[in-house]
């Protein structure tokens, strides 16, 4: 088994967010269950975080550092949670994925496989 990570994207910012307070809250209990059968399955590495809508953005401009506020100042997309898995491969952890109820409101669930540092 190979770690993945899932990075669960939705609007935080916007004035019309997606998913929807309403609906996250209808979601939660589904994500809970969802995650609690992960970890039933012993697939469950690092439980979920969750993660504040504003955060900073460290880029290299011209000759120094700039620091910008928001993870995301160009879009609406932001981190929501993340989190560890157990899965076969991508295919596999890609099937876990898919389970996440908050995608069905317009959330995005992002797969990246850990790669061990050399």
């Amino acid at each position: 088994m190979q770690e993945f990570l899932l990075v669960i994207h939705r609007d935080l910012t916007s004035d019309n967010p997606v998913p929807t307070p309403e609906q996250m809250k209808e979601a939660l209990k589904p994500y809970q269950e969802w995650v609690a059968g992960i970890a039933a399955e012993n697939r469950l590495v690092a439980p979920p975080k969750r993660w504040d809508a504003d955060g900073r953005v460290i880029r290299f401009e011209k000759t120094k550092e700039q620091v910008h506020n928001g993870p995301y100042a160009e879009g609406k997309a932001s981190i929501g949670g993340l989190f560890l898995i157990r899965a076969k491969d991508y295919d596999d952890a890609v099937e876990v994925a898919k389970g996440c109820p908050i995608i069905r409101y317009g959330a995005i669930v992002e797969v990246r496989m850990a790669v061990p540092v050399a």
